[in-house]
């Protein structure tokens, strides 16, 4: 069973960047769709970008779409989340996911069955 751990989470001021991390154990990793999900105090988690097994596709929530950039590198068993020209409403909790079932991108947290335990992203105004 693969599992995730999420690194790179901070504070950071408005305009600033991030490269969140998420490290995966697993000798299958290089078949899973990975995604990013957020979550905001109070809030549902929700889809943020993803990514297909060889990184040949990915996927974006309009939210992000030209500040963020999902990566991978399956030699290394990781998937990264390069944050640009970050706001004060991307702050959340950012989480990575898997899905070992489909193989296929998924935009639902429901559709990903591994989870990471978070990390916490804080932008400031």
């Amino acid at each position: 069973q693969v599992q995730l751990v999420e690194s790179g989470g901070g504070l950071v001021q408005a305009g600033g960047s991030l490269r969140l991390s998420c490290a995966a154990s697993g000798r299958t990793f290089s078949t899973y769709a990975m995604g990013w999900f957020r979550q905001a105090p109070g809030k549902e988690r929700k889809f943020v970008t993803a990514i297909s097994g060889n990184g040949g596709s990915t996927y974006y929530a309009d939210s992000v779409k030209g500040r963020f950039t999902i990566s991978r590198d399956n030699a290394k068993n990781t998937v990264y989340l390069q944050m640009n020209s970050l706001k004060p409403e991307d702050t959340a909790v950012y989480y990575c996911a898997a899905d070992s079932r489909t193989l296929q991108i998924r935009f639902r947290p429901y559709e990903y069955d591994i989870w990471g335990q978070g990390t916490q992203v804080t932008v400031s105004s």
